[in-house]
């Protein structure tokens, strides 16, 4: 049973760390090869999106859960401790190489709602005092036609999530600033009822044109 004071001694790089890791602006420079119709939310944990992906599930729109959350449910249910894989590069590298192949295996023209995508994981890998770059070439395969990150909501338990608050913020700006290197227009989803989520993203895309 996961127990929450488990990740309590996990550590948040402070900022002075992370230009220790800064991502490789050679490799910033690499051109896209597949344009999609995929959308991403994206965010920090207990953000809502898995909430936001089920509502956009239910009214028909093809959705893909999140990867990460699938590969730490399922070590779980093995008997591992979550703090053991948060703590271990090689489920770190386990999580974003299922993350690349789920990606691989989708349709670019198709229109899709992804819960997290591969960039996501560059954040985590710096959490863990790993090299970002080596995941950054691999972000240039497919650009995804929309970022959409979502403010933080108050943080809830559920066993596949760390109890910790610095962490959320952490995950949030980072994933911008990730994004953002990218060349992504991140777009900010406010603290709203579900409801009035959905209705935002929707809203913004069909302006857009892009849905």
């Amino acid at each position: 049973m996961y127990n929450k004071g488990e990740v309590s001694h996990l550590t948040i790089p402070s900022q002075r760390e992370l230009p220790s890791k800064p991502l490789n602006p050679h490799l910033l420079a690499t051109p896209y090869q597949v344009q999609t119709n995929w959308h991403v939310i994206s965010g920090a944990p207990s953000c809502g999106k898995t909430t936001l992906i089920e509502l956009l599930a239910a009214q028909g729109y093809p959705v893909v859960a999140e990867t990460g959350r699938q590969y730490i449910e399922r070590e779980i249910a093995k008997g591992r401790p979550l703090a053991e894989i948060y703590d271990s590069e090689e489920d770190e590298r386990a999580m974003m190489d299922l993350q690349l192949r789920t990606e691989r295996l989708l349709r670019p023209a198709e229109s899709i709602f992804l819960d997290r995508a591969l960039p996501d994981v560059i954040a985590f890998y710096r959490l863990q005092e790993m090299d970002p770059n080596e995941v950054l070439r691999d972000c240039f395969h497919y650009r995804y036609a929309s970022v959409f990150i979502l403010d933080c909501l108050p943080l809830e338990l559920d066993g596949a999530r760390p109890d910790d608050d610095s962490l959320v913020d952490y995950l949030d700006r980072w994933h911008a600033h990730d994004y953002e290197a990218l060349g992504y227009e991140v777009i900010r989803v406010p603290v709203l009822p579900p409801q009035e989520r959905l209705s935002f993203i929707l809203e913004t895309l069909a302006r857009r044109d892009l849905i």
